[in-house]
């Protein structure tokens, strides 16, 4: 009787463990194959959730079959404890490690409405805009300059108090420091003062912000950014170039940033003033005479005079010779690399030619053919107006 009992005691123990290892087996893997989600959402973390309420809201909106065995899977991969607060796209059939990994490794939040604040060369504006999941893509909500809109839109008064609510600063290339500083003192949701940097010292990019983050802080993260890319592309610099530091070269950048507004045509127009500092020409280029007009505190907002152009100045390279002292902007990474790895050409001269771009020349008389057409192209549109 008792070898029986024990027998059977045996059996069910063996059945027991092979249940709960075919469990175990389904477990894993409705943990890790593709989940119901027919379509990419948004899912909002608030800041004080724990992974029961995502867990709860994931089975609400269709992203996980079972709330109970998406925890299990957290706590098991011990990742329970990493949830991170913010705004996340979980994509189409998401599998439940994947939303896991999304919601735990942290970084800048990938979807939700978002204030983004454009810091550009001629103006700066406001725009309200929030990410559509199932496009990819964001839809403007409001747009507005802070300067001149009163009140402010709606739409920005209504998400501006929300705790999900995401800021973002953006520097245009091109902007200087004084603009900067001056732009990020009306940004309500950022704090303290700061003392205007170095210019060229700051990288245009956007940069995420929370509220109560302070001004120094913010732009101390934008030189850090600055100083990276300076010393990445000073070390892929071509041979042989007239620039003897990374200073130089940042001065040079920001010449060139400022003189095209066409991506493709800043290799060329670096080469003309790489060309002209080995040739011992002067630069002879109109964005350094309105610095030193300006300090770079805003748009000259009129023609240059002949007094100007005449004046001697540090900034005014149609008497100085060689580089100004400081950059006259903060350029961006693709100006700084045009600068340091300048197209192979002969040009040392270059003219306006109606369409945003420019017509390059390597002798002044091709030059003076380039003006004239420029000239009468000036004529043209002026008649129009």
């Amino acid at each position: 009787m008792w070898r029986n009992i024990a027998s059977n005691a045996l059996t069910f123990l063996v059945v027991a463990v092979f249940l709960a290892g075919g469990v175990l087996i389904w477990a894993q893997s409705e943990y890790e194959n593709a989940g119901p989600l027919p379509e990419p959402i948004c899912l909002e973390v608030p800041r004080g959730s724990n992974m029961s309420r995502v867990s709860e809201d994931l089975v609400s909106q269709g992203a996980v079959s079972s709330g109970t065995l998406f925890r299990l899977g957290a706590d098991y991969s011990e990742k329970t404890q990493d949830l991170k607060a913010g705004s996340f796209l979980v994509p189409e059939g998401a599998s439940m490690r994947e939303i896991t990994d999304i919601i735990t490794r942290g970084g800048a939040s990938t979807c939700g409405t978002e204030v983004v604040y454009r810091i550009g060369v001629n103006s700066a504006e406001v725009e309200v805009r929030s990410l559509d999941p199932a496009t990819g893509r964001f839809v403007e909500l409001a747009e507005f300059d802070p300067a001149a809109d009163e009140p402010a839109p709606e739409a920005f008064t209504e998400v501006r108090g929300r705790a999900d609510t995401r800021y973002r600063i953006a520097l245009a290339e091109g902007v200087t420091s004084w603009q900067v500083v001056e732009e990020l003192r009306s940004v309500d949701v950022l704090d303290g003062e700061v003392e205007v940097p170095p210019e060229g010292s700051l990288a245009p990019d956007s940069y995420e912000v929370a509220e109560g983050d302070t001004r120094a802080s913010l732009i101390e993260r934008m030189r850090r950014a600055q100083d990276i890319i300076l010393q990445e592309e000073w070390a892929n610099r071509a041979d042989d170039l007239p620039i003897e530091s990374p200073e130089e070269a940042l001065i040079l950048a920001s010449i060139v940033e400022k003189e095209t507004g066409v991506a493709e045509e800043r290799p060329q127009v670096a080469s003309v003033f790489v060309n002209r500092l080995r040739d011992g020409m002067r630069l002879q280029t109109d964005p350094t005479v309105i610095y030193g007009i300006t300090n770079g505190q805003g748009v000259l907002g009129r023609g240059i005079r002949q007094s100007e152009l005449r004046a001697e100045t540090p900034y005014n390279t149609y008497v100085i010779d060689g580089l100004p002292p400081t950059p006259i902007a903060n350029p961006g990474r693709a100006s700084l690399r045009a600068a340091l790895n300048p197209a192979e050409t002969d040009y040392v001269f270059f003219v306006a030619d109606g369409t945003g771009g420019h017509a390059f020349a390597e002798t002044l008389a091709e030059h003076n053919e380039n003006v004239a057409r420029w000239r009468e192209i000036e004529a043209e549109q002026a008649q129009q107006n």
